[in-house]
């Protein structure tokens, strides 16, 4: 990490709602790790890990290297703008303040479990403002919908383990609804995710969300990881994905401090 990163990372922190001192709190991985399982759209390159080698040398040292292949949307990825919006940032252009900002958890896991294709409305957005106040500007909002316990198991965590093209129609699992992305873009968020494989919902045909987002230049972190230890308020996200130059999306480390 270079020092004006460095500088920009220690910035954005002392910014949110109160500077925290790193080397105390808790972090918590909010990232399901790569491998054979992980998560992918039915239509997608899932990940693969080749071994090259793993073992002692003939200099007596220990070596291990791999090759690894993928799509950039599965796991727990990002998609940048240019995913669903002709000129707009590719992976390695988003700004970094976009990807790192105060937290803010909006917990939907009661209506996601009563409704597995849940739209998380801007009723829900002004209901959690109601309690915790407004979401400001650069915010980094994430939806727990509670759908992160069921992964990697394709059949209940999505609706369908099947691949390929005529899988699509069975996906099922909640999303963020249009009109809740328009009051996000409002709100002038820097990023949204949630814990489930695509922003839109399952049964989504014209991925509304994605576009208005998108169009916008927000961002949005798919297949996060557990988000239960998370409180609504007070967290900082750090979100840093694979930096591919021109790409629509990539693997994602995504973190959260608690002071």
């Amino acid at each position: 990490m270079t020092k004006p990163v460095l500088t920009l990372f220690a910035a954005l922190l002392a910014s949110s709602a109160s500077a925290q001192d790193l080397s105390k709190g808790t972090w918590i991985d909010l990232t399901h790790a790569f491998n054979s399982d992980s998560v992918y759209w039915p239509t997608a390159n899932m990940f693969e890990q080749t071994e090259i080698f793993a073992g002692h040398t003939e200099g007596g040292y220990y070596y291990s290297s791999y090759d690894f292949a993928s799509s950039e949307h599965g796991g727990t990825h990002l998609d940048a703008p240019v995913h669903f919006a002709e000129g707009g940032h590719s992976s390695d252009e988003i700004p970094i303040e976009q990807l790192i900002g105060p937290g803010f958890v909006i917990d939907v896991t009661r209506q996601s479990a009563e409704d597995v294709d849940y739209l998380v409305s801007a009723a829900d957005i002004e209901a959690f403002e109601a309690e915790h106040g407004e979401i400001p500007q650069g915010a980094i909002v994430l939806l727990n919908t509670g759908r992160a316990g069921l992964y990697p198991d394709r059949e209940t965590y999505m609706g369908t383990a099947a691949r390929g093209q005529e899988a699509v129609a069975d996906l099922h699992f909640p999303g963020l609804g249009v009109d809740g992305a328009e009051l996000l873009v409002a709100r002038g968020i820097g990023a949204v995710g949630l814990d489930t494989p695509s922003i839109d919902y399952g049964q989504s045909a014209d991925f509304a969300t994605h576009v208005a987002l998108m169009t916008n230049n927000i961002a949005a972190f798919e297949n996060v990881a557990d988000m239960s230890a998370l409180p609504a308020t007070g967290s900082t996200i750090i979100a840093m994905p694979m930096k591919i130059e021109g790409g629509s999306g990539g693997p994602l480390r995504i973190i959260a401090h608690l002071p």
